[in-house]
């Protein structure tokens, strides 16, 4: 077959696709309906793992499973805007990757508000100004967001899901290619996170061709706007400006991720195969010898695995008192948990129970 009669199959294959879409928003429409009549959750990260993990079970032709999950993200995004459109808050600025893991998660249809602060995004789902905040919680390479973990402590809001990304930069520019670029703009960080790739294609340059902006999405719209400009950004953030990628992948260090929590008002429990559940402890007999032995034995005797414990000081008292963020694995509906919970339930405030990405 030639070119045209290839492309005459894909338009069939394309309105089959479509039509097919039609009919799926129809019975997402009378799903809607129902969630709305028992106020209901709409968002169920569990219900779309099953649906990705069984399509990915079934043959597939030349489509991995990371490419279908990709297209069926976005399926599930304008399925829920649908359903009830939902405003999703996220810490911004917009193409940062707070964004792009929202985007990742929720589909680009949704209806997005960008906030400066991690505060402003616990304060808003909390206010029902939004009905879902997406926060940075963790990146394997610095550490713990210690505001995040302050603001779960304090605010009652419940963590329902987590992502992770790759911290994956490009370089792009309008320019056809680097002989002609005349800066660079972007963060600090993603300078120095790009040192590599710097030094090969762009050593020797004076020191302002470099220039530093607050967000690699502002180094994105300045680069827009100039012919011989370029940034150092996010894939979003040069989506969002239209700004040609030159460069991809240009991170010194390919293992660099961010975890992020999804937050909300509704706690959302349903277990699934692969749980984790987040805590605050604040122990009462803190100054006691062994009282953290103690509360690590209550984990070890009821089998339950500690996958990290961060201290962090108590910001009511003038003592020097802490209190510590732990990640276990299993659920709040399990028996064990429960057990936990019981036992030393005014010490230990629930944050929530989610699928355990990592």
């Amino acid at each position: 077959m030639n070119i045209p009669e290839l492309r005459n199959k894909i338009d069939h294959i394309d309105d089959s696709i479509l039509s097919l879409l039609v009919q799926r928003m129809e019975f997402v429409e009378e799903i809607g309906k129902l969630k709305r009549e028992s106020n209901s959750v709409i968002y169920h990260p569990d219900r779309e793992k099953e649906i990705i993990d069984r399509l990915a079970n079934q043959y597939t032709g030349k489509l991995k499973k990371e490419a279908i999950e990709a297209i069926f993200l976005e399926i599930f995004g304008v399925s829920r805007n649908l359903e009830l459109p939902e405003i999703i808050c996220y810490l911004g600025p917009e193409g940062s990757f707070t964004h792009q893991a929202a985007e990742n998660r929720f589909g680009a249809v949704a209806d997005y508000i960008s906030l400066p602060s991690i505060k402003s995004v616990f304060e808003s789902v909390e206010t029902g100004r939004a009905k879902y905040g997406v926060v940075p919680i963790e990146n394997n390479q610095e550490g713990m967001v210690k505001e995040t973990m302050d603001l779960l402590n304090e605010k009652n809001l419940f963590v329902i899901s987590e992502i992770i990304i790759p911290v994956n930069f490009c370089l792009a520019s309008k320019h056809n290619g680097i002989q002609g670029i005349k800066r660079i703009y972007s963060k600090d960080i993603a300078f120095q996170q790009c040192k590599g790739f710097l030094n090969d294609y762009f050593s020797g340059q004076e020191e302002d061709f470099f220039v530093q902006v607050d967000s690699t999405s502002r180094a994105a719209k300045l680069a827009v706007e100039e012919e011989d400009g370029a940034a150092l950004c996010s894939h979003i953030a040069a989506k969002i400006y239209s700004l040609p990628i030159l460069f991809d992948n240009i991170q010194d260090n390919d293992a660099n991720q961010t975890r992020f929590f999804i937050i909300s008002k509704v706690e959302n429990l349903k277990k699934t195969d692969k749980d984790k559940t987040s805590l605050a402890i604040k122990l009462k007999n803190d100054d006691k010898p062994g009282a953290l032995l103690s509360l690590l034995q209550d984990f070890e005797t009821r089998g339950i695995n500690l996958l990290k414990i961060e201290s962090r000081p108590q910001k009511d008292t003038n003592e020097f008192k802490f209190w510590f963020f732990i990640d276990i694995e299993g659920n709040k509906l399990d028996q064990k948990i429960q057990e936990l919970l019981t036992k030393r339930g005014d010490e230990i405030v629930f944050l929530g129970s989610y699928m355990n990405l990592c």
